[in-house]
């Protein structure tokens, strides 16, 4: 296309000077430059991933990508080579990205995100495998991974049944997204806030069966991550039950939910660990706080959640827990409220 060899040219000058050194921040007060995406034929390019594909290793300045309407029927991978990409949709329920993978949660995600600074905003990324046939063994199958530092996600959606949302690795924030799946559907170690979100527990099947939202896999107490549920709605079909979270492997996982609404589907316990774990539940912090609604009755909750100071709680619910840098103003529009 005459487009691609135009934005090769606007770029000559960076890939002179290319280094695979990421940039310290992304340049914000320069020109952004748009490509447009669509399946109509009026854009530069007809997929996600040939946009992505076209951008220079080692750019520093914003990119932005514009995705029409539609259902888009591809894997994308945004490599780490690439940041300062916001990728922008045209709304999370007119967007989305559909692909059907099953098995290791590093290479089925339907979108794997590698790039630091990345914005990514009103899109739908669903892995379909567990919801095409409804008569399917439950296996893992990712609809997004984030494998990166400094990303933001607003206003974003996340389909699939087991292992939907991969939060690997670095620190992100999620503002207004819908999450939606059954079997530790929220898991990995990232360092992750999820503002105003709303969680949705259903496995999609004909045959219910109770589950677990989070699997927060924090390797140690030095480990800086932390899943952090602030105003959030968490809530699921009827007839199915499910726990806010498990600690997924020995370690030192950390879930927060603050003032958030969780409905009834919420199991009393709670929470709950693995086998390993038993003995060492003084190593697992969950936390509630501030949350309404039938399933935030603390009642009948597992004698070992734990209890930290409100100075502890306050400084995990706190921006600065992601962003002691600045970094969440560094993004070409504003994403805080």
């Amino acid at each position: 296309m005459q487009f691609s060899k135009l934005f090769s040219f606007i770029f000559t000058f960076q890939v002179l000077v290319f280094s695979f050194c990421e940039p310290q921040q992304c340049n914000k007060n320069d020109p952004i430059t748009t490509i447009s995406v669509s399946q109509g034929g009026n854009a530069n390019f007809q997929t996600i991933q040939s946009a992505i594909d076209s951008i220079p290793e080692g750019n520093s300045n914003w990119i932005h990508i514009t995705v029409d309407s539609g259902v888009y029927k591809e894997k994308i991978l945004l490599p780490g080579t690439k940041p300062c990409i916001f990728l922008e949709g045209s709304g999370k329920e007119e967007t989305s990205v559909q692909w059907g993978d099953s098995g290791t949660a590093h290479h089925t995600s339907t979108f794997d995100l590698q790039a630091n600074y990345t914005l990514v905003k009103g899109i739908t990324f669903q892995n379909n495998h567990n919801i095409v046939d409804e008569k399917k063994n439950v296996t893992p199958a990712v609809a997004t991974r984030v494998h990166a530092d400094k990303c933001a996600l607003i206003d974003c959606g996340f389909v699939g049944v087991q292992d939907t949302l991969f939060d690997s690795f670095g620190r992100h924030y999620y503002y207004n997204c819908y999450i939606y799946g059954h079997t530790d559907f929220i898991f990995g170690k990232g360092q992750s806030i999820f503002q105003d979100c709303k969680i949705f527990f259903s496995n999609g099947l004909a045959e219910p069966r109770d589950g677990v939202i989070t699997a927060n896999e924090r390797s140690s107490i030095e480990d800086p991550s932390a899943f952090v549920f602030k105003n959030c709605t968490i809530d699921g079909s009827q007839g199915i039950k499910a726990n806010l979270g498990r600690a997924l492997e020995l370690g030192n996982p950390r879930v927060i939910i603050s003032d958030s609404y969780l409905a009834d589907m919420i199991r009393p316990e709670g929470w709950n660990e693995v086998q390993e774990f038993v003995g060492y539940e003084q190593n697992i912090t969950f936390v509630e706080v501030g949350c309404r609604g039938a399933g935030s009755n603390m009642t009948g909750r597992v004698p070992w959640i734990n209890k930290l100071s409100d100075s502890e709680i306050n400084q995990l619910l706190n921006l600065s827990f992601i962003d002691n840098e600045g970094w969440t103003s560094n993004f070409p529009i504003q994403i805080l409220t």
